[in-house]
């Protein structure tokens, strides 16, 4: 028969023997317990230990790795980056973390691109909004960009053109 695991307070760490409930484990690392029980289904978190009760029973190490999956989607890291990511930290002893630097690179320039479709949307929306809704809506500029598909997409450098000419 298994030995019983002691529950942990929610305001320390799990110790040898202790656990926490999947609530716990949910509540700790700011994630939902469907979260959580996902993660396990896709291999990111190992499966917890189960109580005679056959209740999920996570230790120290479910905690620490569930918070670095946590941090990063916080990132936006892709889940095939994370796995990726927690098999490199599972091998502290290699001798370079160039992957590491090459998935975080990756997500950088993901970022940075993202911006600047941001930026290309803001400045389409300012000129928009300047152009203004006077009068009726049959005159309104911003329905009518909104109705022309023949111009482009928001984000084609020659859609700024069609205010500008």
């Amino acid at each position: 028969m298994k030995k019983p695991q002691r529950r942990l307070s929610p305001t320390r760490a799990p110790g040898p023997g202790e656990s926490l409930s999947i609530g716990d484990l949910a509540r700790r690392t700011g994630t939902k317990a469907t979260t959580v029980r996902w993660y396990e289904e896709v291999g990111l978190l190992p499966p917890a230990a189960r109580t005679v009760g056959g209740h999920r029973a996570y230790g120290a190490a479910h905690l620490a790795r569930l918070d670095f999956i946590r941090h990063a989607r916080e990132f936006g890291f892709p889940l095939a980056a994370v796995r990726a990511l927690l098999d490199l930290a599972a091998r502290p002893d290699q001798p370079s973390c160039e992957a590491a630097h090459g998935i975080a690179c990756a997500r950088l320039a993901e970022v940075e691109e993202k911006l600047r479709r941001l930026e290309s949307l803001r400045a389409e929306l300012a000129r928009m909004v300047e152009t203004g809704c006077r009068g009726t809506p049959a005159d309104c500029r911003i329905l009518a960009t909104l109705a022309d598909h023949d111009h482009g997409h928001c984000l084609d450098p020659q859609h700024a053109m069609a205010y500008e000419g």
